[in-house]
């Protein structure tokens, strides 16, 4: 009997480690794991949220599938680049910065503002936005003028590549001076995969599914053998052989 629970452990333990998921993003907002879920899954890859103590989310998948779900997800743009407001940007410090500092971090924080606002364009992957303030002197009688670049990353399918006079509006009135011909846009189209196009990976990393099972059934089988073969004996017919050979001795002889 010890043979056939051992044995039902063991293929319990290679069930469990064939069904190990393991996580593959964390710190996600709803929105954007429910995105990311729904793409792994459209990709025949098994994947599920998990609600994390601190209000986000995590996203788990089968470890053997885990290098097919980052390459998926880095096709589609995920996961979203994060930016930061000018909230963010100017919180609150005890230290007093200097001008050019306040300056610096203004620039960085409407790079960041306007960078998010692109990226919510339907069919938009990635985008980043720079733009230049110059420190013209008031008295300058040649003054620099300010200017912007937009690179964006999109779905080839969608129709951003139409939107760029719209783009390039967004940012010249999101800017103080900066005139519409001083923006530029970069976009760099990309073939996003379809679900038929990326099949689950022939070969899995670790031990298959498959062959676990069979050890996992042949354990079984081998257990119920042994548990059958172990049968005791009534206790009128156990004789130790130690036990006979002393009342043989003891026992006078006719």
């Amino acid at each position: 009997m010890r043979l056939g629970s051992g044995a039902v452990r063991a293929t319990g333990g290679l069930l469990l480690l064939a069904g190990c998921k393991t996580e593959l993003y964390t710190s996600l907002q709803q929105a954007e794991a429910n995105e990311m879920v729904a793409i792994l899954l459209q990709h025949a890859i098994s994947a599920e949220k998990t609600h994390a103590k601190d209000g986000t989310d995590a996203v788990s998948v089968e470890r053997s599938q885990f290098a097919a779900a980052v390459s998926v997800l880095r096709e589609h743009g995920y996961p979203r680049k994060r930016f930061e407001s000018i909230g963010d940007v100017f919180k609150a410090s005890g230290m007093v910065a200097s001008p050019m500092q306040d300056r610096a971090r203004f620039l960085y924080a409407l790079s960041q503002e306007l960078s998010a606002t692109v990226s919510e364009i339907d069919g938009v992957m990635s985008a980043r936005v720079e733009v230049v303030l110059p420190n013209n002197d008031i008295m300058q009688r040649n003054p620099v003028p300010s200017s912007a670049s937009v690179f964006v990353r999109y779905d080839q399918s969608s129709d951003v590549a139409t939107l760029v006079p719209q783009i390039k509006m967004l940012v010249a009135n999101s800017v103080e001076e900066l005139d519409y011909n001083k923006v530029s846009v970069i976009l760099i189209p990309v073939a996003a995969p379809s679900a038929s196009s990326l099949a689950p990976p022939p070969v899995e990393e670790g031990w298959p599914v498959s062959w676990l099972l069979a050890t996992g059934t042949a354990l079984v089988a081998l257990g119920a053998a042994g548990s059958a073969l172990v049968v005791r004996r009534p206790a009128g017919q156990f004789r130790p052989r130690r036990l006979t050979q002393a009342r043989m001795q003891i026992e006078p002889a006719e």
